[in-house]
């Protein structure tokens, strides 16, 4: 098989399409830039669009349609067992996706982005090589400036067997049947949605996680409810227990747990889901070949203006560093793209907001409790039970609450944990609060509407301020 070469020059070349690389491009060719856009898969967007966030929220929100129908008959509204078919639920997922995917391809079209599909590698501080996914086409970018989007990867355990019964999240959103036992490796974010989108469909859930709270980040009061939520509903949830051995058998897969007093059990599952994390991409991109430092983990360490040690490289999105997530990563490429066109900007972490599309939903930004305390600052924190929110009693989910730091001294706001239904909506309100140093009368003084979720956050401002009325507080 002949190997076809060609060699071309770009102004800036994007290593990866996902949302920080793509939002890189189209923001420089906004300002003019001549972009050349590589990226390994079909389509753009990268596992966020793919196989990540935007499918996953597609099944979750058919997940919360099945579970808001039972609980209506606590108001005497009973619906018919839902009957499910997974080939329309997986064409409504894929639709939403080649929606979105068309129209990145559009927009990139328009803008004059100059894509190249395969896998690139540094092979020089200013070159990157392309090599199609059959080896057939060979491709030289010469560049000015590069940004390193790369992204990241499912971290596997070396002891898993490869069976087709074992699954990552990729697999797991492609929902080819639903098992009647399923085992969750894993009780951070990505093991829990699926958790939900799986026991929903009708799976019966067991989450092993190997530390002592699922979500291990979060402050130990916003997980309760969230862990007094699914108790109810999954089979197990086995806290500080780790997972020894898999063996598949013709039965199924029979898995041997180990708890924190070293006492060994084993179950059988139908399928097993490996959800412990993902790990950035750092060491696929022939990094030494242009001398970019990489650490141990994987990571390109960078600046606060996401610049490498190499000043023309850049890093941006996973493989810059926590958190993983779409919008920190969209959010340094139009940084980055503007760096480059020559603005002075500077990348500050401080209002990052999180969210757990579990049910409830949990939602951070700024500083944990846990965080606060680790740092030894001077905060108090400033609690609002949504049992007394009309609202939130009025949807029968008053298992919530609003959670604000505020430092002591300028009692300018810090953080916030949000924990309940639409905890994600409500969390940005927060974050621009951060953004512009509120204070806690700000935000007790900015009038909310009523009835609504949005009003916890000025109702426990107005527990810091010592203003509220709508509970007793000591």
């Amino acid at each position: 098989m002949t190997m076809i070469s060609n060699e071309l020059a770009t102004e800036v070349v994007i290593l990866g399409a996902g949302p920080g690389g793509y939002s890189a491009a189209f923001r420089l060719a906004d300002l003019g830039k001549k972009v050349t856009l590589i990226e390994c898969a079909e389509n753009l967007g990268g596992v966020c669009l793919n196989v990540g966030c935007i499918p996953s929220k597609t099944l979750l929100h058919a997940a919360k349609i099945i579970a808001d129908a039972k609980e209506m008959t606590l108001c005497g509204i009973d619906f018919a067992p839902p009957k499910i078919d997974l080939e329309k639920l997986r064409h409504c997922k894929d639709n939403v996706i080649t929606k979105l995917t068309s129209g990145l391809k559009m927009l990139a079209k328009k803008r004059k982005v100059e894509i190249i599909q395969g896998y690139g590698k540094f092979i020089a501080p200013t070159q990157i090589e392309v090599l199609t996914s059959n080896s057939t086409t060979k491709t030289i970018v010469n560049f000015t400036n590069a940004i390193i989007a790369a992204g990241s990867s499912s971290v596997k355990l070396p002891f898993i067997p490869d069976d087709p019964r074992v699954m990552d999240s990729t697999s797991a959103l492609q929902i080819q049947d639903i098992p009647k036992e399923l085992l969750i490796i894993g009780g951070g974010i990505i093991g829990l949605e699926m958790a939900t989108i799986y026991h929903a469909l009708g799976s019966q859930i067991t989450i092993v996680e190997s530390c002592n709270q699922l979500i291990t980040l979060i402050d130990s009061d916003i997980i309760k409810p969230l862990e007094q939520s699914v108790s109810k509903k999954y089979t197990k949830i086995m806290l500080e227990t780790t997972v020894a051995k898999v063996e598949p058998k013709s039965d199924g897969l029979w898995v041997t747990l180990k708890d924190k007093n070293n006492t060994v059990s084993q179950l059988r599952f139908d399928k097993i889901l490996v959800a412990i994390g993902r790990k950035p991409n750092g060491k696929l991109i022939g990094a030494e070949n242009a001398n970019i430092n990489i650490d141990a983990q994987g990571f390109i360490p960078v600046n606060s203006e996401m610049r490498s040690n190499i000043p023309n490289i850049f890093a941006i999105g996973d493989i810059a560093g926590n958190p993983m997530l779409a919008h920190k990563a969209s959010f340094e490429g139009h940084l980055v793209a503007e760096i480059i066109a020559g603005s002075n900007r500077k990348f500050a972490k401080e209002a990052i907001p999180s969210v757990a599309y579990t049910d409830p939903e949990i939602a951070t930004v700024g500083l944990t409790e846990n965080e606060a305390k680790k740092q030894n600052l001077n905060y108090d924190t400033a609690i609002f039970p949504w049992i007394a929110s009309g609202r939130s009693q009025s949807m029968g989910r008053s298992e919530g609450l609003t959670k604000l730091l505020f430092d002591t001294q300028t009692r300018q706001i810090l953080g916030a944990s949000i924990v309940g239904s639409n905890a994600g909506e409500l969390i940005s309100e927060i974050a621009l609060a951060i953004k512009m140093k509120t204070t806690a009368k700000d935000i007790a003084q900015t009038i909310h509407p009523h009835p609504t979720l949005s009003e916890t956050i000025m109702l426990a401002a107005e527990v810091f301020e010592k203003t509220v009325t709508d509970i007793l507080v000591k």
